[in-house]
């Protein structure tokens, strides 16, 4: 031994025990899956009521999700709407919702628990007012439902944020003036059906399946609500996020309106906390834009979902995983 190392010298040898280290460590880097940045975990999606868009969007998402980010397991959670799912992610009782402007804007304002930790991941598109009732009701505006019984979603439900503010425009207590009934889309088809309501509002992508399955069995109307608009707005508050829209005739064309009906629409967002993982939160946005054509096809609503627009979360700041997305698309 000692002759083999006289020979060829004792540098050489360690050199070639270095060489050998660096080639061994290159292969161990190849192949194996050390400091993957693929994101892990199990992360909670607050969705909405049974039939609502929220819940087909949040079911269609995890699909992508599931494709998407492979190491990454998103559950399903049933809510009553916007409200609920922003005090949900504001309290890390969930990681990822979609929720209204307005309702995001109000637990802001009202000082709720982790309000300052929200973030927007994308704004996603706009729901639409539907004030709702058969074909031969004698209601026409919104003050025509002094005395009537009218659902107006559950408490925690952005519809129901949206709803009080007009009936109080329209001049009406939302508590006394109308008899308010607390239900969800899931069961207000058949209340109006059978006369247990006299209308109901409520507040979702167009179209919704329920409400345009309900305008093909059962003859309907949609009440206008554009002369409102303007004084819900100009109240302040979460009022802002508010804006006229037209909800087109082919939404619902067995609808039995003459035309066009003008009502209000406000932005959905995705939101999440601040201290969520970057890395997550840009995976999950990336399928969100991503997937828009595919979720799309079956909630007609998400094909709004625009890249040159997604970054507009007002009132909330983009997270910083989504502005690393955004950043990684720019042109």
């Amino acid at each position: 031994m000692t002759s083999f190392l006289s020979r060829f010298g004792r540098g050489t040898v360690l050199g070639g025990a270095a060489v050998c280290a660096v080639v061994i460590g290159l292969l161990l880097w190849w192949l194996l899956p050390l400091g993957s940045a693929e994101p892990r975990g199990t992360v909670v999606f607050s969705t909405g009521v049974r039939s609502g868009v929220y819940e087909k969007y949040g079911e269609l998402l995890k699909h992508a999700v599931d494709r998407d980010l492979p190491g990454v397991r998103m559950e399903l959670r049933a809510s009553e709407g916007s409200q609920e799912n922003v005090a949900r992610v504001a309290t890390g009782k969930a990681d990822f919702t979609i929720a209204a402007a307005d309702a995001v804007e109000k637990y802001r304002e009202d000082g709720g628990k982790g309000a300052e930790s929200l973030r927007g991941c994308a704004r996603l598109y706009d729901d639409y007012l539907q004030l709702v009732v058969a074909e031969s009701s004698g209601i026409h505006k919104v003050a025509d439902l002094r005395g009537k019984r009218v659902a107006v979603g559950q408490v925690g439900s952005g519809v129901r944020l949206i709803a009080d503010r007009l009936l109080t425009k329209a001049g009406l207590d939302p508590e006394h003036d109308i008899t308010p009934v607390g239900i969800g889309i899931d069961t207000m088809n058949e209340q109006l059906k059978r006369g247990k309501i006299d209308a109901f509002f409520w507040s979702g992508g167009l179209p919704t399946v329920s409400v345009r399955e309900l305008s093909e069995t059962f003859p309907v109307r949609f009440v206008p609500l554009g002369d409102l608009v303007d004084a819900v707005r100009h109240a302040g508050g979460e009022g802002r996020f508010y804006r006229t829209a037209v909800m087109p005739r082919d939404a619902y064309p067995a609808a039995h309106n003459d035309g066009t009906v003008m009502t209000l629409a406000v932005a959905n967002l995705l939101v999440t906390r601040d201290s969520l993982d970057p890395d997550l939160t840009e995976g999950v946005t990336r399928t969100v834009i991503a997937s828009r054509d595919g979720i799309g096809q079956q909630v007609h609503a998400a094909q709004k979902v625009d890249l040159r627009t997604a970054i507009y979360t007002d009132p909330l700041e983009l997270h910083e995983g989504a502005q690393q997305y955004y950043r990684s698309v720019k042109p």
